[in-house]
């Protein structure tokens, strides 16, 4: 047993400076422990005078192994090293969530970001981070607007060039990027560039991008709300068109962490806007035809939410499968509203509380909708929306077809049925 009362796993940041960055706490926590859990580089670090518990690699995949370790080194006096400020995108999460916060003690040392923050003069609040490690490059577009200032955690030497790419590729080619090398330490080396003229050879692995954000002229700009435009798609005619998407995000209501089932998904958009409004945000789309799911996970990449789930499937007999998953906070139908079951299928699936929003330009769907909406309420409008175009030397009105939208929010069991 171990008799000291502190919790047994002492989680401590080390910076690239080692050893000699840390203060006497986790110099302490370090010494005193049993067993010594960390990356090569970081174990590397320790020096074998001052710390002499044994040495552990973590395995790969990560996660999986934790819960064996822990179980494993179960009543010694474990110490996890991670980089910089373990809580942040870093390991403490992970051992927080396994053994509970009472189980671990978090030993935080200064973040990459902050010394990128210190270096550059830019305020940390104001500055948005996103991490590429173990994520998909895609991740960083949904970040991308003028004059923005990112910070970039990169997974290893190659990811500059991989940003400077991805950042020409998306129109903002004239964005200004920093790389900062072993921050913290006596080997730090900054270089700098634009990414579209980007020609630096891999450097250090141990790096974070710093990116000043500059659309290119003639870009598409996109902004941070719903509504994008329409061309930001690839689409072969089954997109919901702007201004209808964005009076179906405001009803459907996003909140961080949500859910989203996107039914009869077509090209992805009302799935794709409602990932973006935050990036807690999950959805699942929908769609039975294999072309056009393909194009969903396309749209999906280029717009920066590579996590959508795209389920080929025709609907109400491809919702089972998400039977088992996480219960959706909120249902669009998009198309397939006259297929038998359609509309019972996912009213069933929300919990009591949870939002659905349906659309569509047929009197049939129209007639169900309408129906639905004398048994359970909620709300029935039409969205009808012209564009100015000439006529002749003139300009008049065309008018879209009109959509019929309901949206309700399902009542606590024994309420409206």
């Amino acid at each position: 047993m171990n008799p000291d009362p502190r919790p047994a796993v002492s989680v401590v940041g080390i910076g690239a400076d080692g050893w000699d960055g840390l203060p006497e706490t986790s110099r302490a926590a370090l010494r005193t422990a049993e067993v010594l859990v960390g990356g090569p580089r970081q174990l590397a670090l320790l020096p074998a005078a001052e710390c002499a518990g044994e040495r552990v690699p973590w395995p790969s995949p990560l996660r999986p192994a934790v819960p064996v370790l822990l179980a494993r080194h179960a009543g010694r006096r474990l110490a996890v090293l991670a980089s910089g400020d373990p809580m942040f995108h870093g390991i403490g999460r992970t051992l927080t969530e396994i053994a509970g916060s009472g189980a671990v003690r978090v030993l935080p040392h200064p973040s990459s970001v902050s010394y990128a923050c210190a270096r550059l003069g830019w305020p940390v609040e104001e500055t948005e981070v996103v991490t590429l490690v173990g994520r998909p490059a895609a991740g960083l577009c949904a970040a991308l607007h003028h004059g923005r200032r990112l910070l970039v955690l990169s997974a290893g030497a190659a990811t500059p060039a991989e940003v400077a790419e991805l950042l020409t590729a998306r129109g903002f080619g004239p964005s200004r990027m920093r790389v900062l090398e072993q921050l913290g330490s006596g080997r730090e080396r900054q270089v700098s560039g634009t990414a579209e003229s980007w020609s630096h050879p891999p450097g250090d692995p141990l790096n974070i991008v710093a990116v000043t954000c500059a659309r290119a002229p003639g870009a598409l700009r996109l902004g941070a709300g719903p509504g994008l435009p329409d061309e930001a798609y690839e689409n072969d005619g089954q997109l919901t068109k702007r201004h209808v998407r964005a009076a179906t995000l405001a009803a459907l209501a996003p909140a961080p962490g949500e859910l989203l089932w996107d039914v009869g998904s077509g090209s992805g958009s009302i799935a794709i806007e409602w990932m973006r409004t935050h990036r807690s945000c999950r959805a699942v789309a929908v769609e039975r035809d294999a072309e056009r799911a393909r194009r969903i996970e396309r749209n999906a990449q280029s717009l920066g939410v590579p996590g959508l789930r795209v389920v080929t499937a025709a609907a109400p007999d491809g919702l089972a499968g998400l039977a088992g998953l996480a219960v959706p906070d909120a249902v669009f139908i998009g198309g397939g509203l006259t297929a038998p079951g359609l509309l019972d299928a996912c009213w069933d699936a929300l919990p009591d509380g949870g939002r659905l929003v349906a659309n569509t330009v047929t009197l049939e769907s129209e007639a169900l909708l309408a129906e639905r909406y004398r048994r359970h309420g909620g709300e029935l409008v039409r969205l009808a929306v012209g564009h100015a175009v000439p006529v002749g030397g003139f300009t008049g009105w065309r008018q879209a077809m009109p959509v019929t939208q309901w949206s309700v929010t399902k009542p606590p069991a024994g309420g409206s049925s």
